[in-house]
């Protein structure tokens, strides 16, 4: 598993952050507090607190290099 953090902190953001990682057969879920969601959905994503990064983890036994460029433009220090 591999963690990091991402900011998906408007509209626009949420939809092309989904669309580019629902190609891969990876399993993501974004944690928030408490609150464990699927990332590769935009109505669970949109039910957390977007005003600030949240956790990402991957879950990917393949692969992950594409899936960190792919997601390059989310992830914040």
């Amino acid at each position: 598993m591999t963690q990091v953090k991402v900011s998906l902190n408007s509209m626009e953001k949420v939809k092309s952050f989904v669309n580019d990682i629902t190609g891969f057969k990876a399993d993501f879920d974004l944690v928030s507090g408490r609150y464990v969601i699927d990332a590769k959905s935009i109505m669970g994503i949109f039910s957390l607190d977007l005003s600030n990064p949240i956790q990402l983890n991957i879950y990917a036994d393949h692969d992950e290099d594409k899936i960190m460029e792919a997601i390059k433009p989310y992830i914040v220090d």
